[in-house]
């Protein structure tokens, strides 16, 4: 029974992965908008040269935002049901774009049906997945969940690129999305919780009543989440990680191109594969070392990086592509590092809709650090100024995880 649970787990683990696999079709939105930008400037799509980034935009606001109705689903309904709904959303809206040329159109399909259905997929992955495993495994396998995500654009932006060139844009968003849709609603139906009683680490007994109401204790809901300390601090320094780490890669492209011409997308893949193995690195150490020790740890490393970008070589390839490498390596580690925490500090009872909670911290970051440093730079002309910004907030963010208390048991 103990070895059937186990292998069970890892079912779900790596269906969880090959979802996350699928749904870092947000990352083709590099090479899609460039195949669109081709097609404005020959005359064929009335876009305006502003509003080419529209569509992602919405995309990662709906994605960030829906996280959180969507765990609310994987607590009440299971993550099967959560995760098929979400594959038919993001292949319903890659179709709905498919077929037009119009923007509205592509907000619709790609910002709100992909991008929804994008965040409802992801929710289920992760809870799923570690509910079968003892906490000293927590960070490890939602590691190995969500570095599928980040591992993407690799295979994703190449991919997308050759099927542009043969297909054409609309034809390859219809291929794109058909197959999505098939591979995250097929692997969805693997993805199952333990049963009532359950016990993480194969413990040969049920829990005694005294060991239950100790359990409940640590539970928290949304609500008891939200009055803690703790939750707010999370927040905040999720915010600030996942905030600088997407300032950086925005403009990462740009600093690639200046350096590598054709080659920029040698730094993209690097950048992803650095992004899939921080998320898997920081598993495994904050299984040891805990969970603020490792956010101190990658913040303060993020931020010499950041500080760093002002210093080398924009003409060095050799530099701007490790320099990439280590920074997706950092920005990944958040996406492990924090619903690992959210698990220790919350409990597993409503660990959908918590994280899903916690994850807005990814998108309002995201989104206003991004927006101020694309403001700093077109009055500056430089990044230095947001190099500088970005660093000085990891800094802040890694002493603050520090002094991150887990909440007390409810009376």
């Amino acid at each position: 029974m103990e070895q059937q649970a186990k292998n069970k787990g890892w079912i779900v683990t790596f269906a969880g992965t090959g979802i996350n696999l699928a749904l870092g079709v947000l990352y083709a939105w590099s090479v899609v908008r460039a195949g669109i930008e081709a097609q404005v400037k020959a005359g064929k799509w009335d876009w305006a040269e502003t509003a080419l980034n529209d569509p992602y935009a919405v995309a990662v606001l709906v994605f960030a935002f829906v996280m959180v109705p969507a765990g609310r689903m994987v607590d009440k309904l299971g993550p099967r049901l959560t995760s098929t709904l979400g594959g038919v959303l993001v292949g319903i809206g890659f179709l709905v774009a498919s077929f037009s040329t119009s923007l509205w159109a592509w907000i619709l399909g790609f910002g709100v049906l992909a991008g929804g259905g994008i965040g409802m997929a992801y929710a289920a992955a992760t809870p799923a997945a570690v509910k079968w495993f003892p906490p000293k495994r927590t960070g490890l396998i939602a590691g190995l969940v969500v570095a599928g995500f980040g591992l993407a654009s690799a295979y994703i932006a190449p991919l997308a690129t050759f099927m542009q060139h043969q297909f054409g844009i609309t034809q390859t968003m219809m291929y794109l999305g058909i197959a999505f849709l098939v591979l995250v609603v097929v692997l969805s139906q693997l993805l199952v919780v333990p049963p009532e009683g359950y016990v993480p680490g194969g413990a040969a007994q049920q829990p005694t009543p005294e060991q239950t109401a100790a359990a409940e204790k640590a539970e928290f809901n949304w609500k008891e989440m939200m009055s803690t300390a703790a939750f707010w601090k999370l927040w905040g320094v999720y915010a600030i990680g996942a905030g600088a780490g997407l300032m950086v890669i925005s403009f990462a492209a740009g600093m690639a191109k200046a350096s590598l011409g054709e080659m920029a997308w040698l730094a993209v893949t690097v950048l992803a594969v650095g992004n899939a193995s921080g998320r898997v690195f920081a598993g495994i150490l904050s299984d040891k070392i805990g969970r603020k020790a490792s956010l101190a740890i990658f913040l303060t490393f993020q931020a010499l990086l950041i500080f760093g970008l002002m210093f080398i070589s924009k003409d060095s390839a050799i530099a701007v592509v490790l320099v990439a490498t280590f920074i997706g390596f950092n920005y990944g580690t958040n996406l492990t590092l924090f619903p690992a925490a959210t698990k220790d500090f919350f409990g597993v009872k409503s660990l959908g809709l918590n994280y899903g909670i916690v994850f807005t911290a990814w998108g309002v970051g995201g989104a206003i650090l991004s927006r101020v440093s694309k403001m700093m730079v077109a009055k500056t002309g430089s990044l230095d100024y947001s190099c500088i910004m970005a660093g000085s907030l990891l800094v802040v963010g890694a002493i603050l995880a520090l002094f991150i208390k887990p909440p007390k048991a409810k009376q």
